[in-house]
């Protein structure tokens, strides 16, 4: 069995999601941010998969997990003020419908 790798599940905050002005302090708190779900355990299958892919590229395997990781996306989105391409709301809206 492996080790659990630590990823981010949210947005990197990157040019194309609006962070593209942020000053390294701003980076340095987006990725320490504990309080909007950045950071669980995968394996690190999982975590080359994903890399820095976006819903609209990556989905969770576990389609039960889906609609958990679609929120916590949005929230990080959300706290941060960062954007979203069509692809990527379509994604997470096809996610959200995996909500009970």
């Amino acid at each position: 069995m492996s080790r659990p790798s630590p990823v981010h599940p949210g947005p990197r905050a990157g040019p194309r999601s609006g962070a593209s002005q942020w000053t390294t302090a701003d980076r340095r708190a987006f990725a320490n941010d504990l309080a909007h779900s950045q950071l669980i355990a995968v394996s690190a299958r999982s975590n080359r998969t994903k890399s820095d892919r976006d819903p609209s590229d990556w989905q969770p395997d576990l389609i039960s997990y889906r609609c958990a990781y679609a929120r916590a996306w949005i929230s990080v989105k959300h706290a941060y003020a960062l954007t979203t391409d069509e692809e990527e709301r379509a994604a997470l809206t096809g996610m959200l419908g995996t909500c009970a």
